[in-house]
C-alpha cells in the first residue's frame, strides 16, 4: 500500500512538475490532488526536493528500460530497413509515451533552475542519444551498411535534427504527423548519403 501511494505521488509530482514547474508546484495542491492531507505526502517523502529526486531517478530508469542506456544499448540493425523500422520505433514511443513527454517536459522547464535537470536534459537531448548512435554506427560500419566515416560525427548530425523534430512535437502537437514523416524521410537520406550502395 505504502508503495503504491509512492507511486501515486510520483505521479501526480510529474503531472504538475510538467505543467507548473518546481517553483509553481506547492504541497498543498499536490496532496490535494491526491485526496491527501499535506502530512500524508511527508509520510513518504520528507520534502519536495525529496520526491523531486525520487521523480528524476525513476525518470532515469523508466526511459533507460524503454528506449536504452549505455547499459542497455539496441541491437546494431542488419539492414537499412531494420535501421529505419529502429528509429521510428524510438522516436514514436518519444513522441507518444506519456511519461516520456512529461519528463522532457520537465527537464525542459527546470534545466535552467537545477543542476540535476540541466545533465539529465543535455543527455537525454544530445549526448545520450549521439552516444547510442556512434555505438549503432560503429557497428553498421563494421557490418558493411555503412561507409565508413566518424561515427560520433555521423551520431551528431543523424540525431540532432530527429531531436529537434521531438522537441516540435511537444511545441506543437498538431504538427506531429508531420514531424514523424520529416524523421522518416532523414532517415532514408541520412542512409542515401552514407549508406555503401
Amino acid at each position: 500500500m505504502a508503495k503504491d501511494t509512492k507511486e501515486r505521488i510520483l505521479n501526480a509530482a510529474l503531472e504538475m512538475f510538467s505543467q507548473k514547474g518546481y517553483e509553481g508546484t506547492n504541497i498543498r495542491e499536490l496532496s490535494a490532488s491526491l485526496g491527501l492531507v499535506k502530512s500524508g505526502i511527508y509520510k513518504h517523502y520528507e520534502s519536495k526536493e525529496e520526491i523531486w529526486n525520487a521523480l528524476l531517478d525513476r525518470m532515469i530508469a523508466y526511459y533507460g528500460e524503454r528506449f536504452g542506456s549505455p547499459e542497455h544499448l539496441p541491437p546494431v540493425p542488419d539492414s537499412p530497413e531494420e535501421f529505419i523500422a529502429m528509429t521510428m520505433r524510438m522516436a514514436d514511443l518519444t513522441i507518444h509515451d506519456e511519461q516520456i513527454v512529461k519528463t522532457r517536459k520537465v527537464l525542459t522547464l527546470e534545466q535552467f533552475r537545477d543542476d540535476r535537470a540541466r545533465e539529465l536534459a543535455t543527455k537525454h537531448f544530445l549526448t545520450g542519444l549521439t552516444e547510442m548512435f556512434t555505438h549503432i554506427f560503429s557497428g553498421m560500419m563494421d557490418k558493411g551498411l555503412l561507409r565508413l566515416d566518424d561515427p560520433a560525427m555521423l551520431a551528431f548530425a543523424y540525431a540532432t535534427p530527429i531531436s529537434a523534430l521531438i522537441h516540435l512535437c511537444d511545441r506543437e502537437p498538431e504538427k506531429t504527423a508531420d514531424a514523424i514523416r520529416r524523421i522518416e524521410a532523414f532517415s532514408r537520406h541520412f542512409l542515401a548519403t552514407y549508406g555503401v550502395k
